[in-house]
């Protein structure tokens, strides 16, 4: 069963990142289409899959994290206009049946990601 999880380390603070926001969109024709908004749990994840089994289709999607409202809201000192804001990444999903991971290690100045398992 296929199915696309996230999560998200904070590496300035060697923490999971717990209350950021993230929004789920599906990329196709115009402009992206919002599929779900959710904010993290307290181990930096969402509680359920952001999509599964029949909702997961292939093509291309982006997952949007809240860096700048998260690291605000732990009282990190940044310039205006701080160095990353939102943090969009864009992926594509070929085969549904398969589980994509999408992790983001983040700080106010960096930002990696990979597939994970």
């Amino acid at each position: 069963m296929g199915r696309l999880t996230t999560h998200v380390l904070d590496t300035m603070n060697g923490c999971p990142a717990a209350g950021m926001a993230v929004s789920l969109y599906r990329l196709e024709g115009g402009a992206p289409a919002l599929l779900k908004q959710l904010t993290l749990n307290h181990d930096g994840r969402a509680d359920q899959p952001l999509l599964a089994d029949a909702g997961l289709l292939p093509g291309r999607y982006r997952l949007a994290f809240s860096v700048l409202p998260y690291f605000r809201g732990r009282g990190v000192a940044l310039p205006e206009p701080a160095f990353l804001d939102e943090v969009p990444l864009d992926f594509g999903i070929a085969d549904a049946s398969l589980h994509y991971h999408v992790p983001l290690l983040v700080s106010p100045w960096s930002y990696a990601t990979y597939r994970g398992s």
